[in-house]
């Protein structure tokens, strides 16, 4: 085999084997696209409620009622991630002022649980996407919360309608965290971040299952390292 040959199956098989790579160790961003109930990104779901898939412009997605529909998916995306960027294409249609809809929730390696049982404050390790709605609009909540670190990126004045299609951004870097709606900074604050352990996710609740959604949401993407807005989610992909 000459020596050009021999480089190029070096090089395919580092591609290979990249691909293979979990998050945290850099590989491939985790996709998930909300367009049916079951096995979401390959991993095995529980649904409560009547959550339903639903055609909307941008393509299918999952509506919530905010009263009881959720989502349960058994895998906590960004697990042994040191810096990261979590994202969500969503529409946020109203309801309870106070909604918990993306939650990922490291799983306590001794009690086997998501969240604290019984506990006035919950002490797992976790990711939160959160909204607050006032009158006919709303303002991002993320959150991020583990050993040494607990940290809500929530700012009253950023208003936007309700009933419209939005992306939604958290993001590390090894420093700062930031937040982002359609790409525009919402605010930002260092954290000392370190990574969490394996877990779970849930969609349109809390992992406790309080505060739900009421909307929709279209895709999400956990990216092992923090990206520019250039870099984001596009909504109508």
């Amino acid at each position: 085999m000459t020596f050009t040959k021999i480089s190029a199956a070096i090089v395919a098989l580092l591609v290979v084997c990249g691909a293979a790579l979990p998050a945290a160790q850099g590989g491939d961003a985790i996709v998930w696209t909300f367009d049916r109930l079951e096995n979401i990104g390959g991993v095995k779901t529980t649904v409560e409620g009547n959550p339903k898939v639903v055609d909307t412009p941008i393509g299918k997605a999952i509506e919530f009622d905010g009263v009881d529909d959720a989502i349960w998916i058994e895998k906590h995306p960004l697990a042994g991630a040191a810096t990261f960027t979590f994202e969500a294409i969503f529409r946020p249609d109203g309801g309870a002022v106070e909604q918990r809809w993306f939650h990922l929730a490291e799983r306590d390696p001794k009690t086997g649980l998501l969240a604290s049982a019984g506990a006035a404050a919950d002490t797992n390790a976790r990711f939160l996407f959160e909204l607050r709605v006032v009158d006919k609009s709303w303002y991002l909540d993320a959150f991020v919360n583990g050993p040494g670190y607990n940290r809500a990126l929530m700012f009253k004045d950023k208003l936007h309608p309700i009933g419209e299609w939005y992306h939604v951004a958290q993001t590390y870097d090894g420093k700062m965290f930031r937040s982002y709606v359609n790409g525009v900074l919402q605010g930002e604050a260092e954290v000392a971040f370190t990574p969490q352990g394996e877990g779970a996710a849930s969609l349109a609740t809390r992992i406790n299952r309080v505060n739900y959604f009421k909307g929709a949401i279209r895709q999400a993407r956990f990216t092992p390292r923090a990206l520019t807005p250039e870099q984001f989610l596009k909504i109508k992909e």
